[in-house]
């Protein structure tokens, strides 16, 4: 009887153990999404600009769309170097009001309030609809997609240390791929259940991806179409003759990076491309790429049979690649997820050491980005602006970075 009284103290302590854990953990959680956060502060000479456009193609329709006859629309997020900010000039939100609105609508409230950061609270570095810096005549432009569904702006940290640098960098979200378009009339277009990947496995999802990289990437030269024609007749005058559409670079985080793989295949006006830690879909695997291309990728130091796959199609690519135009570089420690901006928002202490003892994160977030921000602008530069080569050799300063072959 003894013993049986023993055990139950001992399951009680146990369970009053797990409580405290769990209620201490959600506390955590809670306070980590309420703290006010800044982004990384662009390392750039430039200030940071933002504005927005919608573009629409009515004699395009959109084959993603579920009713027929809809005609193509893209709501395009332009961070560009700005002229020095005047102390009437406001900040950029993070999330205008009515996409935040609809973002936290599709989240939910358990992931809303304990999973993610509060975007109301989220501060960038971009000014709103500031002038075009006056410092250069015009400014390389570089097209950036995000990863799957995930909206563009989720990689704000590395848009606005590009645009810091003399880059307009253009990103985009396209109703019914993106998880979710807010439109300045107020429509709001959901992307479809059937149109999510993370809802599919094997053969399906697979098929699926492979239909959104090439939706994208047509999407990406409509983009490349309409910022020509800003160039030549932007009504306000901002981007008359400020784009240099002869310097055209592409980027993108997981599937946005197979878009701009898949892009460059597609689209001759692409002259550089990057692939940040995203598996190659689609016909660019068998046909590969001609313009300088580099693939940054997580730690793969202990592949598994999928991350062996995609080193097999990143080689079917990058071995075909003069060697003065290809770069294949691992950040040790980088997690596929502290890619976006999510890997600088993780400030609680506690939950950054569950996820260490996890084994789900090694690198400090803030200190992956960094370094992935320095190789895009590096890439870039060399590429685009004709820096010497030697900006992309190792650097001590970067230790976590092995260059692959």
């Amino acid at each position: 009887m003894r013993v049986i009284k023993i055990v139950i103290k001992i399951l009680g302590g146990l369970a009053l153990f797990v409580v405290v854990g769990i209620a201490v953990l959600l506390g955590s959680l809670w306070l980590d999404h309420t703290r006010e956060t800044t982004l990384p502060t662009p390392t750039g000479p430039f200030a940071v600009g933002r504005t927005t456009f919608v573009w629409s193609d009515p004699t395009q329709p959109e084959l993603m769309a579920p009713q027929p006859g809809t005609k193509r629309e893209l709501f395009a997020w332009v961070w560009y170097p700005a002229a020095p900010r005047q102390p009437s000039q406001t900040v950029e939100d993070y999330l205008p009001a009515p996409w935040l609105t609809a973002v936290e609508r599709q989240r939910g409230t358990l992931i809303n309030k304990f999973l993610t950061r509060d975007l109301s609270r989220v501060r960038t570095h971009s000014l709103r609809d500031a002038e075009v810096s006056p410092q250069q005549r015009s400014y390389p432009v570089v097209l950036m997609r995000a990863g799957l569904a995930g909206l563009v702006t989720g990689n704000t940290s590395l848009a606005e240390d590009l645009a810091s640098h003399g880059y307009v960098v253009v990103g985009f979200d396209t109703p019914y791929r993106s998880s979710v378009v807010v439109f300045p009339d107020g429509r709001v277009i959901a992307r479809a259940p059937q149109d999510n990947a993370d809802l599919l496995s094997g053969s399906q999802q697979e098929q699926l991806a492979t239909k959104l990289v090439q939706a994208w990437s047509a999407d990406m030269s409509f983009a490349l179409d309409q910022l020509e024609r800003l160039n030549k007749s932007d009504p306000g005058g901002k981007f008359l003759g400020r784009l240099d559409m002869q310097r055209v670079g592409v980027f993108g985080y997981s599937l946005g990076g197979a878009t701009a793989l898949q892009f460059c295949h597609d689209d001759s006006r692409c002259k550089a491309g990057i692939d940040v830690d995203g598996a190659p879909i689609g016909s660019v695997i068998g046909e590969g790429v001609t313009q300088p291309f580099m693939f940054l990728m997580e730690d793969m130091s202990e592949p598994d049979e999928e991350s062996r796959e995609i080193e097999a199609n990143i080689h079917s690519i990058y071995d075909r690649l003069p060697g003065d135009r290809r770069l294949q570089i691992m950040i040790h420690g980088a997690n596929h997820f502290g890619f976006d901006d999510d890997g600088a928002m993780f400030k609680s202490p506690l939950l950054m050491r569950a996820l260490r003892m996890a084994g789900i994160m090694h690198l400090d977030g803030r200190r992956q980005i960094a370094v992935t921000e320095h190789y895009i602008s590096a890439f870039f530069d060399v590429y685009l602006k004709g820096a010497p080569a030697s900006e992309l050799k190792s650097q001590p300063e970067y230790p976590e970075v092995e260059y692959l072959h």
